[in-house]
């Protein structure tokens, strides 16, 4: 089965650290039995009728039976396993972990409750944990804006293989890699809330400060001036794992694009002008001037919003786009404004949704992070969530339903040619994607749903 051990899954075969504040159960306790199907009721960590509604009539209108249960056991993966609300200064505080990790990544974290947010007007308790969860993710913020995850109290140890790391790290951090999409999820997050129940009651000085640090650290790593504050260096063999140049990442020519020294996927980036996180924080900035003009009431924090996009915006069309011979003008994935291009793609969002690897099991997007040859099936999802073609959604479904390896839940990879060998049991981002893809196909074209595949593949 798991014949690939990352960072990610060192945790995986280990007695892990208790995680809830009200519970000391380790994590192995709480990782879903892929034999026994979706967790049983009394272990679930929250429920929501409004969640359990949706399953059973998604269940109806799913022809495929193992489509079907799959999206029974992943759609609510997240609330079943991941999430420990609780209470901050008698205000919603919720702690989620990426599965089988104790820390919580502002990009999964945010991802993971992404598909819930279309149900908070009917049920008051998942709107509150949602809540919870974006006046976390604001403390998080204003501990470090520079940090990828964090651990669930400031007296927790960073995680394992981020003990040694030469950055500045204090209490509170779990990982300190910087990622441009990881401040992006969380306005994004934020903004649908927001959008979805009308409601201004997260959004007091907390978060407002945490805003103002996540525009004041995208003008510091447009690097007009100076390097900035961060740097990053890790003693490893994986090259990918530690940024070049005492930590501050190859040359790029200040352009007005954001540095990101990190890909989503957690690998260092080649060069420094990372595109589709790019593309990414103008959506963002223009999400988060909308919330400061109508929502804050911060003029400060609009006018910033608008200097960073007047040089961003251009940067992007003139600096982020090649000529290719044969399809024209394309996104790059990575440049660094000197002309040089990194015409590549990876497999964690956002990407440039091209494809890397086909083979036996199926096609998608791989990557460094896992190695040649394997797919992941983030890719297959955002392919699908993407295509306005029956046949593509189809075939995605398709090799996301056969790629299992039996056990009815996403992964992080799995091998093009035999999906039992795959990274990652408990991935939840993964699983709560993938009920978003069911939502959306169920939306946009049902019929699709009707279809039916055969047996799966032994």
């Amino acid at each position: 089965m798991n014949s690939i051990v990352t960072r990610r899954s060192v945790l995986q075969g280990c007695v892990a650290v208790g995680v809830s504040a009200a519970s000391s159960m380790p994590l192995r306790a709480l990782a879903p039995d892929p034999s026994a199907g979706r967790i049983s009721a009394s272990d679930r960590r929250f429920s929501s009728p409004a969640i359990e509604t949706v399953i059973a009539t998604m269940k109806r209108q799913i022809a495929d039976p193992t489509l079907g249960a799959m999206f029974e056991r992943c759609f609510p993966n997240t609330l079943d396993t991941t999430v420990f609300p609780g209470s901050f200064e008698r205000k919603p505080d919720t702690y989620v972990i990426t599965g089988d990790i104790d820390a919580m990544w502002l990009r999964d974290s945010s991802a993971q409750a992404w598909p819930y947010l279309r149900f908070a007007k009917q049920d008051r308790r998942l709107a509150e944990l949602i809540e919870g969860i974006i006046r976390r993710q604001a403390r998080m913020i204003l501990i470090d804006p520079y940090a990828n995850a964090f651990t669930r109290t400031l007296s927790d140890p960073p995680l394992k293989w981020a003990a040694d790391d030469v950055t500045h790290m204090v209490a509170g951090v779990a990982e300190r890699k910087w990622e441009v999409d990881s401040l992006c999820h969380v306005v994004r997050l934020a903004y649908g809330y927001w959008q979805e129940t009308g409601e201004a009651t997260p959004f007091d000085a907390q978060w407002k400060a945490a805003a103002r640090a996540i525009v004041h650290t995208f003008r510091e790593q447009q690097r007009l001036t100076s390097p900035g504050p961060y740097s990053f260096l890790r003693k490893t063999t994986t090259p990918a794992d530690t940024i070049p140049l005492h930590g501050f990442g190859n040359p790029a020519r200040p352009v007005g694009m954001i540095f990101s020294m990190f890909r989503p996927s957690d690998d260092a980036c080649i060069y420094p002008l990372f595109v589709p996180a790019n593309l990414f924080a103008v959506q963002t900035l223009i999400k988060l001037r909308k919330m400061s003009a109508d929502l804050l009431s911060d003029t400060g924090l609009v006018v910033a919003c608008d200097q960073i996009l007047a040089a961003l915006s251009p940067a992007i069309e003139q600096h982020g786009t090649v000529q290719h011979a044969v399809a024209g003008r394309i996104w790059a994935y990575e440049v660094d404004g000197y002309g040089n291009a990194l015409m590549m793609d990876d497999a964690n969002t956002p990407s440039l949704l091209s494809h890397f690897f086909q083979g036996k099991a199926a096609e998608g997007i791989g990557g460094p992070h896992v190695g040649l040859k394997y797919i992941w099936p983030l890719s297959i999802i955002m392919r699908a969530l993407t295509s306005t073609d029956d046949r593509e959604i189809l075939s995605c479904l398709r090799w996301l339903r056969d790629t299992t390896a039996g056990t009815g839940f996403m992964h992080e990879a799995f091998h093009q040619d035999d999906p039992s060998n795959f990274t990652r049991t408990w991935f939840a981002w993964a699983n709560s994607l993938f009920g978003e893809l069911i939502l959306k196909v169920a939306d946009t074209k049902p019929s699709l749903l009707q279809h039916t595949y055969g047996p799966p593949p032994i």
